[in-house]
């Protein structure tokens, strides 16, 4: 069974107007979007803390899906991590969350924090151990155990259980964890910026072959593509372009490469470029792919 593509808007943690993440999550609901997404960097002093803010947005909104794009691993334990995404599910009805989850990359920072300093490799092994930690923690087990290099868990109780619809998805890239995304997660999110036109359908390939390896339906992975991009004038640059020329980009895609929800990051006038993705772009995209 394929899934139905969904869309969605990505609306930055910036606190310097302390309720325009508010807004925008609104407009995205009211516009019809499916999907705000949140970006997690802990360590920048112009962001709100992203499950916060998330959060408290979920409060504030009836029926859009929230999703931290991605959650900053290295400074997030993964058994709080999945407790937080576990309550915020059941709090809000099931559904309506998504854990977005990455290996993390700006080591500067993140040690600033107090967080560790990891390798490549040491950070595709932790994030593998977390997603083993995470579906422990969801497990609905009475108690849980877990010995990895990075994580552990020493009989923890696990709770809330979460409801089905609670799902994973990784920003991943390097060939080895694109098959381990698809053979462990739910969903995977890379964005056009670190993974070109060019690229995606070996990437495509690379997850569809873990999940089938792992015995798992591809069809069945959320597949985002986060897009930077402005909607204005014709351009030949791709996701640059007028209303028209995102549509046929995104229906394209869609079809040709089995992307399943698409993400708008608007590289200036946030609101207004939302809102013309909205009321523009994504009603004749779905029409499009409807038919």
């Amino acid at each position: 069974m394929t899934l139905p593509v969904l869309f969605g808007a990505n609306v930055d943690p910036t606190w310097a107007d302390p309720q325009a993440p508010i807004r925008s999550s609104r407009l995205a609901e009211d516009a019809g979007l499916d999907l705000v997404t949140v970006q997690d960097h802990p360590y920048q002093p112009a962001f709100y803390d992203t499950w916060t803010l998330i959060s408290h947005a979920a409060a504030l909104t009836r029926r859009i899906t929230f999703v931290p794009t991605v959650a900053n691993l290295p400074l997030r334990p993964p058994a709080m991590l999945a407790k937080a995404a576990a309550s915020l599910d059941v709090l809000t009805g099931g559904g309506r969350v998504q854990l977005g989850l990455g290996a993390g990359a700006l080591w500067e920072p993140i040690a600033a924090m107090g967080g560790p300093r990891r390798s490549a490799k040491e950070a595709a092994d932790a994030l593998i151990e977390a997603v083993e930690v995470i579906r422990l923690m969801w497990s609905g087990q009475r108690a849980v155990r877990f010995t990895g290099a990075h994580y552990s868990l020493a009989g923890t109780h696990p709770g809330p259980a979460p409801s089905a619809d609670l799902g994973i998805w990784l920003g991943s890239y390097g060939p080895r964890m694109l098959r381990m995304t698809g053979a462990l997660a739910d969903g995977w999110m890379p964005s056009l910026g670190y993974l070109g036109l060019d690229r995606l359908a070996e990437a495509v390939a690379r997850v569809n072959a873990g999940a089938e390896q792992a015995g798992r339906d591809p069809a069945r992975l959320r597949k985002v593509y986060n897009l930077s991009g402005v909607i204005g004038a014709e351009s030949a640059q791709p996701f640059s372009g007028s209303a028209a020329q995102w549509t046929d980009q995104l229906v394209t895609v869609a079809r040709d490469f089995g992307m399943n929800a698409f993400v708008f990051w608007p590289d200036r006038d946030h609101e207004r470029q939302l809102a013309l993705f909205a009321q523009e772009v994504v009603p004749a995209a779905r029409q499009a792919l409807n038919h």
